[in-house]
């Protein structure tokens, strides 16, 4: 039976949900209709935003960041966030120093950290250095460097030299994406290369990332996601994303949402 265009847009968008994307090829076979045609359909459901089309496949989410200012960002998946940085916050020992970026999830790991015993923070972000600095028991050292205004946080060779005097037992890092094959990345080139020196720097990399972060790309790399030690993330992480993680040998933290 032939199935009308309502039919094949519903279809694909079905199969999309189990399979996450689709080659056009395959769409047609599926779909005993030609390649023509599901380019077509393809084409029509993309300008609708019901779907993003890559290197002759169909995916449901467009997975190219674009860049927010970090108070846009707090707004987003702000549950999430609060517990992942509340777990992440338990991590840190009584013989720590860490490092931590600059993002609105390690901005809720900083809220999170009261120590009953000294401890220094190596912080990229005026943010997280302005609310860890009512706390006495923590001693903060600001990186210098460029001001990057969407993150409030310094950039820039000032503030990877400064790493180099530093030996670090932690790095709490935020991102804007996690691509299984391409890897860790942000929307800005002079944060992807100042990760990188903090990676460097500090002996275990702990990856700080809602869900939502995943199958995502920013423009700038930071590194191989097989780089980190550690992944905080929630439990709306896909499935078959935890399974390959962890089939790597990414220790993988998963905190439960309520309800």
């Amino acid at each position: 039976m032939t199935l009308t265009k309502e039919e094949r847009h519903q279809l694909i968008l079905e199969t999309l949900l189990s399979q996450e994307s689709m080659q056009v090829s395959d769409l047609s076979a599926l779909l005993d209709v030609s390649a023509v045609t599901i380019r077509k359909d393809l084409t029509e459901l993309e300008k609708n935003n019901k779907l993003y089309r890559s290197h002759g496949k169909a995916i449901l989410i467009n997975p190219y960041i674009t860049n927010r200012s970090v108070s846009e960002k707090e707004k987003l998946a702000r549950k999430e966030k609060d517990l992942i940085g509340r777990y992440a916050a338990t991590l840190i020992g009584r013989n720590d120093s860490v490092i931590i970026a600059s993002g609105s999830t390690v901005l809720a790991l900083a809220r999170c950290i009261k120590p009953d015993h000294r401890l220094t923070v190596v912080s990229a972000s005026l943010q997280v250095s302005e609310v860890l600095g009512v706390n006495d028991d923590v001693d903060i050292v600001q990186l210098g460097g460029s001001l990057r205004a969407t993150s409030l946080s310094v950039v820039g060779k000032m503030a990877e030299e400064m790493l180099s005097d530093f030996a670090c037992s932690k790095l709490f890092l935020g991102v804007d994406g996690i691509d299984l094959e391409f890897g860790l990345t942000t929307t800005d080139v002079r944060e992807a290369e100042l990760n990188q020196v903090m990676m460097r720097t500090a002996q275990k990399t702990i990856v700080l990332a809602d869900s939502s972060k995943f199958r995502r790309r920013g423009f700038s790399k930071i590194a191989n996601v097989s780089d980190v030690d550690m992944i905080i993330t929630d439990s709306n992480i896909p499935d078959k994303v935890a399974r390959s993680l962890e089939e790597n040998g990414i220790e993988l933290r998963v905190v439960n949402l309520p309800g």
